[in-house]
């Protein structure tokens, strides 16, 4: 358990703190601006989760996941040309750190006993809370509260991975299933432009009325 969660860890913070420097640099911050944009949206999230569970957030622990978000912040620095090119790779970093946030934000949870309903709800945390502080940051209305799916994913990433538990897979295949179902949604979500539907101003007043 500890290993894999490491391992997932470790790939969504690699994930999200290149999403969040690109968003920086979009709205060219300098370097250190960047990292930390790109810190607090790897760890934003799963700081969040930690401190709602009683733990010590998770990379207060181990020094790898700041070194993991310079080694982003050089990549992006190094290949900045080629990454530029490459737009649907930025949506797939996020969507990637995303899916992986969710599914170790689930399993912590259950890990450290609590009931699967608060392992969802910190799934959803540790995936989404992250790109809330970087949209902060970068004076942006957070992804989560506009139009795109995207807490709705790691929800359904959620009941998808307890769906699997109840059926009796293992670990490893329920994180699997999870990943996928999160991944595919987002993309659906985008490709098809799949949205909730938008509170609306006339819609409120004349509630009210």
């Amino acid at each position: 358990m500890n290993t894999i969660l490491i391992i997932i860890e470790f790939l969504g913070t690699f994930a999200f703190a290149i999403s969040g420097i690109r968003m920086a640099a979009a709205k060219h911050f300098d370097w250190f601006g960047g990292y930390v944009v790109g810190l607090a949206t790897a760890i934003g999230g799963g700081t969040i989760r930690d401190v709602m569970l009683g733990l010590t957030p998770f990379w207060m622990t181990k020094s790898i996941y700041i070194i993991c978000t310079a080694a982003a912040l050089m990549l992006v620095i190094l290949f900045k040309k080629r990454l530029t090119q490459l737009h649907n790779t930025w949506f797939l970093f996020d969507t990637l750190g995303l899916a992986l946030f969710t599914i170790a934000g689930i399993q912590k949870s259950l890990y450290a006993g609590f009931p699967f309903w608060v392992a969802i709800i910190m799934g959803c945390i540790t995936g989404a809370a992250g790109g809330v502080i970087r949209d902060v940051l970068i004076n942006e209305v957070p992804l989560i509260f506009r139009k795109e799916i995207y807490a709705i994913a790691c929800l359904i990433g959620g009941v998808v991975y307890q769906l699997c538990s109840l059926l009796g897979f293992n670990l490893e295949i329920a994180s699997l299933f999870s990943f996928i179902s999160v991944v595919v949604v987002r993309i659906l979500a985008v490709k098809y432009k799949i949205s909730l539907p938008v509170l609306n101003e006339d819609d409120v007043s004349e509630g009210e009325k």
